[in-house]
C-alpha cells in the first residue's frame, strides 16, 4: 500500500541538535556554516521534484517558536492511517516534543477525514518512547510493525501502539559498526509492496535474520540487501510513493543513491523509477534523510466521506 499524499514541514531554524545526537551515530558534528540556508534550499528543491512527478506534497511551514531543530522530520512524530485514525509518538529529546503541533492536524483536517486519535505520549513520563514510522516500518498490507530495539523505541509502546490498531509487532536488534544500537529501524529497512530493502549485516542475531526472512518471503517480498556500509549513506532510509496518476516510484537521496551499485539501482528501477535529490546538509545535521522528510497520509479525503 502506498499513498499519493505526503505531509512535508518546511524548517524555520534547522540546526544540528545535541538533544539527539546522544544516540543518533548519523549525525556529525561540523562546522559547516549557513546551516539552515543550506537546508531550506535543499527542501525545496526535495519538494520541487516531487511536485514534477506528480507526488502531492502539503507543506507547511515552521515557526521559530518554539524552537524545533528537527522539524523536517515530522514521521516521528505522527503518523496518520486509512481508517482515519491519527497516533500521536513520546519522543526522546525534549526538544522534539515540541514538534507535535495541533494546528497542523487541524489544517489537514480540512481536506482529509480524521475519525480518532491515539495519543502514545503519556509514556514520555516513563522515559519510554517510540518515534513514529522512524521508530517502526510498516507493512500496511498485512499490518505488520517491524522494529529494532533502541533508546528511541521501546517494546512496551510497540506492543500499545499494535494492540491499539491491530498490528503485529515483528521486535528484533540491529547494530552499527561500532556495535551500537541503530537508533531508527527506518535508516535499515525500507518497506515496499512487493520488496524489501535491509541491512542484514547490521542485524547479528543469525534467528533474527532468518525470522525477519521468512517473513519477508511469507509476506511475497523479494529481498535486496544493503551493506553497512550503504546503509551509513541512507541507503535504507528510502520511501515507495505513488503520484496522482497511481504509478509509484522509490523515493531517496542523492548520496543514498550514489552508494548503491549498479546492480541494486537496476534491480530497484525494475519495480518502479527511482527518484533522488541531494541532502546533504539535511543528513548531515539532522541524522536522518528522504523517508525521515515525508508523513505519509493514508487519511480519506474528506469528499469520500461526506
Amino acid at each position: 500500500m502506498t499513498t499519493s499524499a505526503l505531509l512535508m514541514i518546511r524548517p524555520a531554524a534547522f540546526a544540528f541538535n545535541p538533544q539527539t545526537a546522544v544516540n543518533n551515530s548519523f549525525q556529525k558534528i561540523n562546522e559547516q556554516l549557513h546551516v539552515h540556508e543550506k537546508a531550506l534550499l535543499e527542501f525545496d528543491n526535495f519538494v520541487n521534484i516531487l511536485n514534477v512527478y506528480g507526488i502531492k506534497v502539503t507543506v507547511m511551514q515552521d515557526t521559530l517558536e518554539p524552537h524545533t531543530p528537527d522539524s523536517v522530520f515530522p514521521n516521528n512524530w505522527i503518523s496518520f492511517h486509512e481508517d482515519g485514525t491519527v497516533v500521536l509518538y513520546p519522543m526522546f529529546a525534549d526538544n522534539r516534543k515540541l514538534e507535535r503541533n495541533k494546528n497542523i492536524v487541524d489544517k489537514l483536517s480540512e481536506t482529509f477525514f480524521i475519525r480518532s486519535t491515539i495519543d502514545l505520549t503519556r509514556y514520555e513520563q516513563k522515559n519510554a518512547y517510540l518515534e513514529g514510522t522512524g521508530s517502526m516500518v510498516l507493512d500496511r498490507d498485512h499490518e505488520i510493525a517491524y522494529a529494532c530495539l533502541s533508546p528511541r523505541t521501546n517494546a512496551t509502546v510497540l506492543y500499545d501502539f499494535c494492540d491499539s490498531i491491530g498490528y503485529s509487532p515483528v521486535l528484533f536488534n540491529a547494530v552499527d559498526e561500532n556495535e551500537k544500537e541503530i537508533y531508527h529501524t527506518n535508516v535499515m529497512m525500507c518497506m515496499a509492496d512487493t520488496y524489501v530493502v535491509v541491512c542484514f549485516e547490521s542485524i547479528k542475531d543469525q534467528l533474527q535474520r532468518q525470522m525477519l526472512t521468512d517473513k519477508f518471503k511469507e509476506t511475497g517480498k523479494e529481498i535486496i540487501e544493503i551493506t553497512l556500509q550503504q546503509m551509513n549513506h541512507f541507503a535504507g532510509n528510502m520511501l515507495q510513493v505513488e503520484n496522482i496518476a497511481g504509478n509509484q516510484f522509490l523515493i531517496m537521496s542523492t548520496q543514498a543513491y550514489n552508494s548503491l551499485t549498479e546492480e541494486q539501482v537496476h534491480l530497484l528501477a525494475s519495480f518502479n523509477p527511482v527518484i533522488h535529490s541531494s541532502l546533504n546538509t539535511i543528513e548531515q545535521n539532522g541524522g536522518g534523510s528522504a523517508r525521515c522528510m515525508m508523513a505519509e497520509i493514508f487519511l480519506p479525503l474528506k469528499s469520500e466521506n461526506s
